[in-house]
């Protein structure tokens, strides 16, 4: 399934035009996270500097949101959710601004998955969150992103 992502994003960059309008949903989401973020990023960053289309780019990975402090042409927009005593209500509302957070674990357990397993879920989230070094990693690299921008 990754392997025919990949074909199909590099079928997309190599035939896309600034005229094109490009709808990409979830590049990198098949693999590791710090290799899903480094492809999403490094896509993202090629259709802004090189192809200059229309896009939308739907992720889950957070630290993309700092392309729009680097890239001008770059804009957030998030769906706004309503949070209530520990439950979601998905407005279906696009926004201007960024997610500053994800709604996996709710969505699960809309879903139905065991209470023992959200409850772990939950657990192990904040174990991940206390000791999160991909957010410090994209930090260092949004500032040195522009240093070795080649075709």
């Amino acid at each position: 399934t990754f392997m025919v992502e990949m074909m199909e994003t590099s079928y997309i960059l190599e035939h896309a035009t600034a005229h094109s309008l490009l709808i990409l949903d979830e590049i990198g989401r098949g693999t590791s996270t710090y290799d899903g973020v480094a492809l999403a990023w490094s896509v993202a960053e090629y259709i802004h500097t090189y192809i200059k289309a229309k896009t939308l780019f739907a992720t889950h990975y957070h630290v993309m949101n700092k392309l729009a402090h680097t890239y001008e042409h770059i804009t957030n927009y998030t769906l706004l959710v309503k949070e209530q005593d520990d439950k979601i209500l998905f407005l279906r509302k696009l926004i201007r601004g960024s997610a500053d957070k994800s709604y996996g674990i709710h969505v699960a357990q809309l879903a139905g998955l065991p209470p023992s397993v959200i409850t772990r879920a939950r657990e192990i989230q904040e174990k991940f969150e206390a000791d999160d070094t991909l957010r410090s990693t994209t930090q260092d690299m949004t500032q040195q992103m522009r240093l070795g921008e080649t075709r």
